[in-house]
């Protein structure tokens, strides 16, 4: 990018649905879907007879083993939306104090195979995750951010869509916030495109210890790709800065951290970014090439039994975006509906229920 035409190697100001900002969505609930009884009734039908089958757990299934003959459809809309809109939605209503956990577990799973199949979360292979603090702390290079109580800040997970399923709240703390990574290229691309141009280079991402056969233990894809007219994030700077642990990761030079710095501070804006608290029974579906997440740092219940608990898949959606080559080292491949996940030397698939 030359000097005097600053603008001239990015790509244009990005318009459409996902770029958003957050004080839009306030005192609004078109991003709310509200399930009825009939919905319950339906999800209630389909867990029966997913059970009635000699299970013991709610392994993978696919939108046909779980069906909803009312609900699918308009799960259908939301994948649409995710994709193509604004990438994000919150279904509310599950009673899952009354189902307990094996019967959340289920439902939550026939819901996210209307939205896209499930990959693995770690390396053991969970399909099915659980984030909670489990006493950890993420100065261990070993441990990731989800099993602390620590705040997370924004980033992306491995797969096209992330979806979380609150099964109890924290004491204090735990919000759920939310931004466009679209709108953040927009306002950089505004006021510092020298520093937006650095983003388009890869960087070094700590793999915590989760290294896929054949790999370094980081991978190197930019924050920000352009790709066959889709502009695609992928972020965590805790993770960026900490691969720089390894002696032949590419260094941060100042440039790149006043840029990651710049990134960071835009995306805690809360002129950009949406809070919301999820409750029991919400399910949060986002779509991370377009958003990213965050969860603000909790004080858990002293009561193992009233401790935060949400259940979240990582899924790989049909008629996703393409996505470049490069994603390739962390997602392992980039066939729709085939990528995303961490798979390791050992990994086997499964869906723990505790």
């Amino acid at each position: 990018m030359s000097l005097a035409d600053p603008l001239g190697a990015l790509p244009p100001e990005q318009t459409g649905a996902a770029a958003w900002y957050g004080p839009q969505w306030r005192g609004h609930d078109e991003w709310i879907v509200r399930l009825s009884g009939s919905d319950l009734h339906e999800i209630e039908a389909a867990m029966r007879a997913w059970h009635a089958q000699p299970r013991s757990d709610p392994a993978p299934m696919a939108a046909a083993d779980f069906p909803l003959p009312n609900l699918g459809p308009r799960l259908a809309a939301i994948r649409d939306e995710l994709l193509n809109g604004r990438g994000f939605s919150l279904l509310k209503g599950l009673p899952v104090r009354r189902w307990g956990i094996r019967e959340s577990a289920t439902a939550f799973m026939g819901l996210g195979a209307h939205v896209g199949r499930p990959r693995s979360q770690n390396a053991a292979g969970h399909l099915l995750g659980h984030v909670r603090d489990l006493g950890l702390s993420s100065t261990d290079p070993a441990v990731r951010i989800y099993q602390t109580h620590e705040r997370q800040t924004f980033h992306t997970d491995s797969c096209d869509v992330v979806a979380l399923l609150c099964l109890a709240e924290a004491r204090r703390g735990g919000d759920s916030l939310l931004v466009s990574s679209t709108t953040i290229f927009n306002e950089m691309r505004r006021r510092r495109p020298d520093l937006l141009s650095c983003l388009f280079e890869p960087l070094a991402t700590d793999r915590r210890g989760e290294v896929p056969r054949g790999m370094k233990p980081y991978f190197e894809i930019p924050v920000f790709t352009w790709h066959e007219g889709f502009l695609t994030a992928i972020y965590q700077r805790q993770y960026i800065d900490s691969a720089q642990r390894f002696a032949d990761a590419p260094r941060l030079s100042p440039r790149h951290v006043e840029a990651l710095d710049l990134f960071d501070a835009l995306a805690e804006d809360p002129a950009l970014n949406l809070s919301m608290r999820l409750e029991p029974g919400d399910v949060q579906f986002v779509h991370n090439h377009t958003l990213l997440h965050d969860r603000t740092a909790f004080e858990d219940w002293p009561e193992p039994a009233r401790r935060r608990h949400l259940l979240r898949l990582w899924l790989a959606a049909p008629g996703a975006r393409p996505l470049p080559e490069v994603f390739a080292q962390r997602y392992g491949s980039t066939t729709v509906g085939e990528r995303g996940g961490i798979v390791v030397p050992g990994t086997r698939p499964c869906v723990p229920i505790d």
